[in-house]
């Protein structure tokens, strides 16, 4: 019973103080002292409260546009909007300080940040990438301009990052004409993923796809097509064995170079005999 009654208690008194949070904010709303509010937006920005400090900051925007706290502004607006994990505003306010207020103390972390914005906004793999694509070339950016920053370190890192979701995502497309079977495609998206990303962590499955896909191409290709076709896949054979000689994809590899060496032989005998 005692512990009930403490706990109501405890319910009430938190509620009244979040009453009297709403009701000193309204006040703070209200109020016609930029500067109290300015303070109070910085107060709440502190205190982590970044919907308060975003909506008294995004007033005071218009307020303050041509002196020389509106890069101040557009900072704290910007940042009470990452707070809130509207990212998408947030770098847009960040990239309108940088060309406002180009001499601003806050142009680097903004430039940073909208990078880092971006890096936020990345979508899972398999969707478009090309907010990745920004990101990265925001953080290089960023970079270029700021090689000595303590930063530096922490972009190379969501670069890295950005890059291996790009890797993946070139990766997974290319293998989705390999699944379905579309080997002519396949054999172009294969090797513009290859091409594209020459150091990429799926280089091995990449390259056994494309053996196979040219494989399977060549033996199921019209005659006038097949010679040409089956060369190409012996020299992708070639090509695969000699760079991983201890694939797991090995003996397979074999069986398609034995095959692709009788057909090709074939083809070459009733060339001649013709």
């Amino acid at each position: 019973m005692f512990a009930k009654m403490k706990n109501r208690i405890w319910g009430l008194l938190l509620l009244a103080v979040g009453l009297s949070a709403c009701s000193d904010f309204n006040k703070v709303i209200k109020s016609t002292d930029y500067e109290y509010k300015y303070k109070k937006g910085i107060e709440y920005f502190e205190a982590g409260e970044f919907v308060r400090s975003g909506t008294l900051f995004q007033e005071l925007i218009n307020i303050y546009r041509g002196t020389s706290r509106a890069d101040q502004i557009y900072y704290y607006y910007a940042k009470s909007m990452m707070g809130q994990k509207d990212y998408l505003m947030a770098s847009q306010y960040f990239r309108t300080l940088i060309k406002e207020y180009p001499t601003s103390k806050f142009l680097e972390e903004s430039q940073f940040m909208v990078g880092y914005c971006s890096y936020l906004m990345s979508p899972k793999v398999r969707l478009d990438q090309d907010v990745t694509m920004q990101a990265i070339d925001a953080l290089q950016l960023y970079i270029n301009l700021y090689p000595f920053s303590e930063r530096v370190d922490e972009a190379h890192r969501l670069i890295d990052e950005l890059r291996d979701k790009l890797v993946e995502k070139s990766f997974l497309s290319a293998r989705l004409y390999y699944d379905f079977e579309n080997y002519k495609a396949a054999v172009v998206a294969l090797e513009n993923s290859l091409k594209e990303y020459p150091d990429s962590r799926f280089r091995e499955e990449l390259m056994f796809m494309l053996l196979k896909s040219k494989y399977l191409l060549a033996v199921n290709s019209v005659e006038e097509k097949k010679e040409l076709r089956l060369s190409s896949a012996l020299d992708e054979y070639f090509a695969f064995v000699d760079e991983f000689p201890e694939s797991k994809y090995r003996k397979e590899a074999e069986k398609f170079y034995e095959t692709t060496a009788k057909l090709l032989n074939y083809n070459k005998e009733q060339t001649i005999s013709n």
